[in-house]
C-alpha cells in the first residue's frame, strides 16, 4: 500500500492524493485502507517514513567526514527522487511524521560529530548547518523546476528550450539578468557537484 502511495504522490503530487485513488489503483475499496490507517494524515506520515529509510546512514566509514557527506549526497538524491516529501521532511504538518527513520537519521548524525570530537554545542551548530544545507539545497532546486514548469505556456514540453527562448527576449534589456539565467540552464549538471562543494567546505570548517 505504501509503495503504491509514494508512486502515485510523486505522478501526480501529494495533493492529488487521496484514499479513494489509491484504492482505485491497488483495486480495492477505499474504506478498506483504513484497516491500515487511520486518514490520510497518518499514511502521508508512513509515506514520508518509507522516503527518509532509503537515506543512507554509513557504518563502514572510519572517516567520520565521508560517512555524513556519503549521507548528505543520498538522502538529497532521494529527496529529488521524490520532490513531495522534502518539504513534509523538514516542517512535518502532522507530529507523526517525526517517526522513526527521521529521529533515526537525526541520531546518527549527531553521533557521527559527537564521535568525531565536536563539543555538544559545536555538534549542536554542525547539525543544523548540514541539515539546512541537504534540505535547503534540495527545496531549492525543486523550487526553480517547479517555478519554470509554472511559468511555461501551457502544453509546452520542453521546458528547457522554452526559458532559452525567454532568455532571448529578455538579453537586450537585462543584459545581466539572461547571464545569470545562461548559468541557470548550465547549471543543472553542476547541481549535484556544488552540493558536493559545499558539503566539503562545511566539514573541513567545521
Amino acid at each position: 500500500m505504501l509503495e503504491q502511495a509514494v508512486v502515485l504522490a510523486d505522478k501526480e503530487g501529494i495533493e492529488a492524493l487521496s484514499m479513494r485513488k489509491l484504492g482505485q489503483a491497488l483495486g480495492v475499496e477505499a474504506m478498506s485502507l483504513y484497516n491500515h490507517v487511520a486518514n490520510k494524515g497518518e499514511l502521508v506520515a508512513a509515506m514520508v517514513d518509507r522516503v527518509i529509510e532509503r537515506f543512507e546512514l554509513p557504518e563502514d566509514q572510519r572517516r567520520w567526514d565521508v560517512a555524513i557527506r556519503r549521507c548528505a549526497i543520498s538522502a538529497h538524491d532521494v529527496l529529488i527522487e521524490h520532490p513531495w516529501a522534502c518539504g513534509l521532511a523538514l516542517v512535518p504538518s502532522d507530529a507523526r511524521i517525526i517517526g522513526g527513520p527521521r529521529v533515526r537519521y537525526m541520531e546518527w548524525l549527531l553521533r557521527q560529530l559527537r564521535e568525531a570530537g565536536f563539543s555538544a554545542e559545536l555538534a549542536y551548530s554542525a547539525y543544523h548547518t548540514l541539515d539546512s544545507h541537504i534540505f535547503g539545497f534540495t527545496l531549492w532546486q525543486l523550487g526553480h523546476v517547479k517555478a519554470a514548469r509554472m511559468l511555461a505556456p501551457a502544453g509546452e514540453e520542453d521546458i528547457e528550450k522554452w526559458a532559452a527562448r525567454l532568455l532571448e527576449q529578455l538579453r537586450p534589456q537585462y543584459p545581466y539578468l539572461a547571464e545569470h539565467g545562461d548559468q541557470h540552464m548550465a547549471a543543472g549538471a553542476r547541481d549535484a557537484l556544488r552540493l558536493r562543494m559545499v558539503l566539503t567546505t562545511s566539514l573541513e570548517c567545521g
